[in-house]
């Protein structure tokens, strides 16, 4: 299959899952093309199957803001056609569903015919397009899609909630690629953070408020008094300033380090004894996700999708958002004692499998040949 598929280029996950399906996609024979406004960030290799079309958006002084959504769908009629796609599918609802669907409705006038699969992936749907300015033109997009996806079952229920959706939508988890995100020997990486055995815990994200990286801090801090530890904070993003200004009042600033944004993340969370997500909101957890695969087990919220990932007393511990002094003493219960801890990472890792790549990328190939059946009927 020729396919297009259109993501945002960040580190956010939606781009993240999107990068990842295109580059497993072209591994089994399908052509992909990726339309966007920059190469994205896991876009790390060639292949003879990849091709990169970048949206290039002019800056009129007429306009206060950049049109990019017209741009894009400008980039789709043309790639669509000239490159002869069988199918678009786009990622992040907003602007990119109904981009597509404007892309289709010029291509149908010239007689090319394109299905367009949308997936949801979160915010998309739980934050942004729920808000007055973009409610109808999302419930259009996506009740206008050839096909729906979903990355959990509980944001397939929240877009029925918030939106007058009436078509199915699909259930396809995200995956991880268990070739890239696994337990690598980094041992001396792990000697020189905690030179006296100190465990380690982890956070990674976009340091957004939703991520409520500040009660990390406060999990840390009950740990800490109990298990000598060290946190290690990845990404970046606004609270970011914030977070380091509580950790210098607190005189934590040589125990908490500040890592920035990783590429190779999976070495980091080798090392590492556990991961926190106290995340007010989270769709599905492709953050926790990597760490399970890297045999961290995970104290999470029990918000969104994590549900469906974290088993509670089994690969870590859930608790109420909020509630970080429940999260802490779950973490002791994993940290206190080493065959504890043991049994968590490999429960961790054993369902990590069950999101394998290999896995899931079945039921996107399946879903693909579903709606181009479908339309060929019609």
């Amino acid at each position: 299959m020729k396919i297009g598929i259109v993501c945002y280029p960040t580190f956010g996950g939606s781009g993240v899952v999107a990068t990842e399906l295109g580059k497993a996609l072209a591994g089994k024979g399908h052509h992909i093309h990726f339309i966007t406004y920059s190469q994205p960030v896991r876009l790390d290799f060639f292949s003879a199957n990849i091709s990169y079309h970048e949206v290039e958006v002019v800056n009129y002084p007429l306009f206060d803001y950049v049109p990019y959504e017209s741009a894009l769908t400008s980039k789709l009629v043309h790639v669509a056609k000239y490159e002869e796609l069988d199918l678009l599918h786009v990622h992040y609802a907003i602007p990119h569903a109904s981009a597509a669907y404007l892309a289709k409705m010029i291509l149908a006038e010239q007689g090319i015919h394109i299905p367009v699969v949308t997936t949801l992936h979160g915010t998309d749907i739980t934050l942004v397009g729920r808000d007055s300015s973009f409610e109808p033109v999302v419930t259009f997009a996506i009740n206008h899609s050839d096909g729906i996806t979903a990355v959990s079952d509980s944001l397939r229920k929240d877009t029925f909630s918030n939106f007058k959706i009436t078509r199915p939508i699909e259930v396809i988890p995200n995956f991880i690629d268990l070739n890239r995100f696994s337990k690598k020997p980094k041992d001396h990486f792990k000697k020189a953070i905690a030179p006296l055995g100190e465990r380690l815990l982890v956070h990674t994200s976009n340091f957004r408020k939703v991520k409520r990286v500040q009660d990390v801090i406060e999990v840390f801090k009950r740990v800490n008094q109990f298990i000598p530890c060290k946190l290690l904070l990845l990404g970046d993003g606004p609270e970011r300033a914030t977070i380091e200004k509580i950790c210098h009042e607190n005189q934590q600033h040589e125990e908490v380090r500040f890592l920035g944004k990783q590429d190779a993340i999976e070495e980091i969370l080798s090392v590492c004894d556990l991961f926190i997500m106290p995340s007010e909101s989270e769709s599905f957890g492709l953050a926790a996700l990597e760490a399970m695969a890297c045999q961290v087990p995970v104290i999470s919220t029990n918000t969104g999708g994590l549900p469906e990932l974290n088993i509670h007393g089994k690969t870590g511990f859930m608790s109420n958002v909020g509630d970080v002094d429940n999260m802490a003493a779950n973490a002791l219960k994993i940290l206190k004692n080493n065959e504890v801890l043991q049994e968590f990472k490999r429960n961790a890792l054993a369902r990590a499998k069950e999101f394998d790549l290999q896995v899931i990328l079945p039921r996107y190939e399946n879903y693909y040949k579903k709606i181009l059946e479908e339309q060929m009927v019609k």
